[in-house]
C-alpha cells in the first residue's frame, strides 16, 4: 500500500500532526484510539475502523524527526507490517509526503485471507491529513 502526494504545509506542520498521538482521532477518520508516545523507540495501542474489537502494537523504530518515522508490528520473519512515513520538503513551501506499508513474513500466505483491506483506510488517513493540514495552514 502506497500514497504519495503533494502536501501544503511544511515537513513541521506534518511532523506535528504525525506525532501527536492524543489528537489522531480528532482529525484521522481511520484511527478510532490510539495511545502511547509517537517518538523513538515507544510501542503504541492502535484501533482503527477497518478492524473493529482489533489492537494493534507498533513500535515507532525509526525516528527522523521532519524527515521520516517507521512503524513496526508483528514478529518477523513469522510475519510483520512495517509503515514508513517519509516527507521531503519542496522549495515552494509544500511538502512532498509519502507512506508505504509492507507486510511480510512466512505466514503471509497463509493469513493474508483473514486480513481486512486496508487499501481504503490508507487512502482515508491521507486524505485526512491533507485535509487537516489545509485547515491549519
Amino acid at each position: 500500500m502506497r500514497d504519495r502526494d503533494r502536501r501544503p504545509a511544511t515537513p513541521q506542520r506534518l511532523w506535528s500532526l504525525l506525532t501527536n498521538a492524543a489528537d489522531f482521532p480528532r482529525w484521522n477518520s481511520t484511527v478510532t484510539r490510539i495511545t502511547g508516545t509517537i517518538g523513538p523507540g515507544e510501542r503504541l495501542a492502535l484501533e482503527v475502523k477497518a478492524a473493529p474489537g482489533r489492537t494493534f502494537k507498533p513500535r515507532v523504530t525509526r525516528f527522523e524527526p521532519e524527515h521520516s518515522m517507521v512503524w513496526s508490528d508483528g514478529f518477523a520473519p513469522m510475519f510483520q507490517g512495517v509503515r514508513t512515513f517519509t516527507l521531503s520538503p519542496r522549495g515552494d513551501g509544500t511538502t512532498t509526503f509519502s507512506m508505504v506499508e509492507v507486510l511480510s513474513g512466512v505466514m503471509l500466505p497463509m493469513i493474508k485471507g483473514s486480513l481486512p483491506d486496508f487499501g481504503p483506510a490508507f487512502e482515508a488517513y491521507a486524505a485526512d491529513l491533507k485535509r487537516e493540514a489545509e485547515r491549519t495552514a
